[in-house]
């Protein structure tokens, strides 16, 4: 595997700065005196016709001039002339810029004319452009500086991108204040080209980047940034602050999930789903990044806390309450050896009050006896320096604790110079460690929110439910008929015919127009039945007394229906009143009113919405919102976020209510919005539920005109599992052979596939003599962005368990319009059409996705690989710069 296609412009080994001057205010003069002080290792040129040398460096009057190879640009000059910039690299064979000129997009008219001049020209000659109107890239291994910030980072292991300079600056000054050190600082700027996803798909493969931070104001490419963001959290820690939580914005909506459901709602949903963990602050961003960065494993956010005063203990568990964190009682054995080890007067709950006189065994002892309770999953260490405190050597002790644990121990020592040498001790043993009991508990949070979201990360759901196909196609025509018809807001009864058909228990309802036809509807649908409404112009049907309950006879039904049209177009006559629904009543005494939702969001695409329903939906404002596609982990989690979780278990005479039929049709929904992107919001309020299963009362839906596009899931941000790719087939010793799409539980297969290989087939895969599967390798094999890459991988069989023998992938070049392939079948499954069943597939599946041409790299020696490409219809020849290889590349 080749280094990244982006490392050249993070890491240059020449940099020219086009605008560089002697003037000391201005920006090009900042920039390359910034590169000269970090000890750029590269080869660094002036642009400027003014000048032969500029601070000792040599200085061209243009690109041209150079004449010798240089991997980036920076430009600091006018925006009017940067698009001619942009084509004399491309003439140059210059690969990278970075564009520090502002006067582009964010001015209006005559910069976004300039900005698409400039990407034209970049487009033309595959050029990569970070910016524009950005404060620049810090490479600190390299010695790159090409910013014009005051402050220059220090070499570490963290990586920072964020869309605001300022915020750079302000954090690299708080940096260096905390002596926190970066691998790479990247300013967005404008990212009229490098946008979040790719510099995200760049820093989860470098070596020297162990976690990332994130600064975003807003995102253009819900899919591309989902996809970078979910592969670099499979990889290492992704921690993000976003701005504009609170910004006032409306949305025009006609439910009321739009009512309820915020853009920042469905951000947090897309992060959570990523496997990231978002923070509200920059101190909290480093909060997270020190202690992500400990690599401690945690199974839950149940936290012990162990003090030697009762206060911070009291502020601990205050903290927690606020951050979500469980700090649960003591379980009865590990009481017991508390006992055996603490004073009688120690506080016999948790926290953990070892009193004030702890000297520093008692503390060890007291870790020791925490860490191995099964109800505890991290244990907080907290120390307040007393007249009888020894600081130092109870942090020792607890290190000592600490590395005998297999759960993470978070430490604060409260103070400042009496607790320096210990927290010293702390930092040199990675034993995470805090200044304040909030901090410390918030960093817990933190990390329990981390492998929490790497859950959600793991899962690869189907579009569709793995019980009874849905009807899709009867489900389109009740919505292309309305749309025929000029309407966007269904009607009840095709409301619940969509939800029938994908097998969501509805209440049966009747349209009528008149009293005589209500009372017919009544009588049929048997009593008592309610009333209700009709209207494509009422959204809140109950707050205009267009709902009616538990009506009981044919006279009241016939009264209420003249009084009901009566008083909803006396208060609304510009409404169009159709007439009103017959609903049969539904007899569920312990049912609980729930809602689920769906919303278009306009970055992220279909959201699903679950929480308490009813009349109140806008005033509890309970819901949690998720991105399909759900599975059921997915579905669970989603409920168990909620408040109304809690009256969903026995509660009061009330029986506990049949959870997994909710999940079934939180499910269904999720089926839905993959399967119709026409959805623009949906309603099902109330959803009944009780201990014999749920119910859709109500429906509503609007739906909007949708063309389609050669990838049935485009309208999504996370691609569900293409369950509709998978085939079977079998060999002619009647051996059956599957070929599937790649899963993230296929780790195990994987690792398997890979021992049974021969040393041959290893070189031939690999192009190097030996390749360890590291875990790394392992989950960028197997998790993968079904979206941007695809893998096939052939199982069959073996001992009574499925076993890889083969698998094929390829991945999009950054052109989207190319991709790389590559396969290996199993030294015992050779000749037998494996392979070339597993790259037809790939062909099929990259033609469809619109792209245009398949390449690869094959090993000179491999000849039967080669053999095979040729078959398959690929040009084969050597490439220009190795023999050893040959570049095979076919037109799809």
């Amino acid at each position: 595997m080749g280094a990244h296609y982006l490392h050249r412009l993070f890491a240059p080994e020449s940099v020219a700065v086009v605008g560089a001057t002697t003037r000391e205010d201005a920006v090009g003069h900042i920039i390359f005196d910034n590169m000269i002080k970090a000890g750029f290792k590269g080869e660094l040129y002036g642009i400027n016709p003014k000048y032969d040398e500029l601070m000792g460096k040599p200085c061209f009057p243009s690109i041209e001039a150079i004449g010798r190879p240089v991997d980036v640009v920076v430009i600091v000059t006018p925006s009017k002339s940067v698009p001619g910039l942009i084509r004399e690299c491309g003439e140059n064979g210059i690969p990278g810029a970075v564009v520090i000129s502002a006067g582009f997009r964010e001015v209006g008219a005559p910069g976004i004319r300039l900005e698409e001049e400039m990407m034209d020209a970049a487009r033309r000659y595959g050029i990569r452009i970070i910016g524009p109107n950005c404060l620049g890239t810090m490479r600190p291994s390299v010695g790159l500086n090409a910013t014009f910030s005051q402050n220059a980072a220090l070499p570490g292991n963290l990586a920072l991108i964020a869309q605001s300079g300022a915020l750079c600056t302000s954090v690299l000054d708080w940096a260096l204040s905390e002596k926190v050190g970066f691998s790479s600082m990247v300013s967005m700027g404008g990212s009229a080209d490098v946008d979040f996803g790719e510099v995200l798909d760049y820093l989860a493969v470098d070596p020297e980047t162990k976690s990332i931070l994130l600064y975003i104001e807003g995102i253009r490419n819900a899919r591309r940034f989902m996809s970078g963001l979910r592969v670099a959290a499979r990889m290492k820690p992704v921690i993000v602050v976003k701005a504009g939580r609170y910004a006032e914005g409306s949305r025009a909506a006609v439910s009321h999930t739009g009512s309820l459901v915020g853009s920042d709602d469905v951000f947090d949903a897309a992060l959570k789903r990523a496997g990231v963990v978002r923070v509200l602050t920059i101190g909290e961003l480093f909060e997270a990044a020190h202690i992500l960065s400990a690599e401690s494993g945690v199974k839950g956010n149940r936290l012990a806390v162990v003090t030697n005063a009762g206060g911070p203990g009291v502020m601990a568990a205050d903290a927690a309450v606020e951050a979500g964190v469980n700090i649960p009682d003591l379980d009865d054995k590990t009481m017991k050896k508390l006992d055996k080890v603490l004073p009688a007067a120690w506080s016999h709950g948790n926290p953990v009050d070892i009193l004030g006189d702890a000297p520093p065994e008692r503390y060890r002892d007291a870790v020791l006896a925490i860490q191995k309770s099964d109800e505890i999953d991290a244990v907080l260490t907290m120390l307040t320096p007393q007249a009888m405190t020894r600081p130092t050597e109870a942090a020792k002790q607890v290190v000592d604790a600490a590395k005998k644990a297999n759960k993470p121990t978070i430490t604060c020592w409260m103070g400042e110079g009496q607790v320096h040498e210990a927290r010293q001790i702390f930092s040199d043993n990675r034993v995470p460690y805090f200044s304040t009991p909030e901090a410390s508990v918030r960093a817990f949070s933190y990390l329990a929110n981390y492998h929490r979201n790497q859950k959600l990360l793991m899962q690869a759901p189907r579009p569709l439910s793995k019980w009874s196909k849905a009807d899709v196609d009867g489900a389109r025509l009740v919505i292309e008929g309305a749309l025929a018809d000029g309407r966007r807001i269904l009607s009840t009864a095709e409301s619940k015919a969509l939800l029938a058909a994908f097998h969501i228990p509805t209440m049966p309802s009747i349209e009528v127009g008149s009293a005589n036809e209500a009372l017919v509807a009544a009588q049929s649908l048997g009593f008592p039945v309610a009333m209700k409404i009709n209207s494509p112009d009422i959204t809140h049907k109950s707050d205009v007394g267009g709902v009616k309950l538990s009506i009981n006879n044919g006279r009241a039904v016939r009264t209420m229906f003249n009084e009901m049209v009566g008083s909803v177009q006396e208060s609304h006559p510009d409404a169009n009143i159709k007439g009103v629904t017959i609903e049969k009543m539904l007899r569920k005494p312990n049912g609980r009113e729930l809602m689920v939702g769906v919303l278009r969001d306009e970055v992220f695409g279909p959201t699903i919405s679950f929480g308490a329903g009813g009349t109140a939906v806008e005033i509890l404002k309970d819901r949690a919102v998720g991105l399909p596609p759900l599975n059921e982990f997915i579905a669970r989690n989603m409920i168990k976020r909620t408040k109304v979780a809690k009256l969903l278990e026995t509660f009061r005479n009330m029986p506990a209510v049949d959870v997994a039929s909710i999940e079934n049709i939180l499910l269904r929904v999720s089926a839905m919005v993959c399967e119709l992107p026409h959805i623009q919001e949906l309603d099902i309020n109330p959803l009944i539920a009780d201990e014999t299963g749920a119910v859709a009362v109500d429906a509503r839906v609007v739906v909007e005109h949708y063309v389609p596009t050669s990838n049935r899931y485009d309208h999504m941000a996370i691609h569900p599992y293409p369950s509709h790719l998978v085939s079977e087939f079998q060999l002619s010793d009647g051996r059956n052979i599957v070929i599937r799409p790649i899963r993230p539980e296929d780790a195990e297969l994987v690792i398997e596939f890979d021992k049974t290989l021969s040393p041959q087939t290893k070189y031939f895969r690999f192009m190097q003599a030996t390749h360890e599967l590291t875990p790394e390798l392992l989950t960028r094999f197997t998790q993968i962005d079904y979206f941007r890459e695809m893998a096939f991988i052939a199982t069959t069989e073996l001992n009574g368990n499925e076993a890889e023998i083969a698998v094929g992938r390829y991945v999009t070049n950054p052109d989207g319009k190319s991709c790389e392939f590559a396969l290996v079948v199993g030294d015992e499954w050779r000749r037998l059409g494996i392979g070339s069943r597993i790259m037809m597939a790939l062909m099929e599946v990259a033609k469809s996705r619109g792209l245009q041409v398949m390449e690869g790299e094959i090993l000179s020696e491999n000849k039967q690989m080669i053999s095979l490409a040729r078959k398959l219809g690929f040009i084969v020849r050597p490439q220009d710069d190795d023999a050893s290889c040959q570049l095979a590349a076919r037109i799809l």
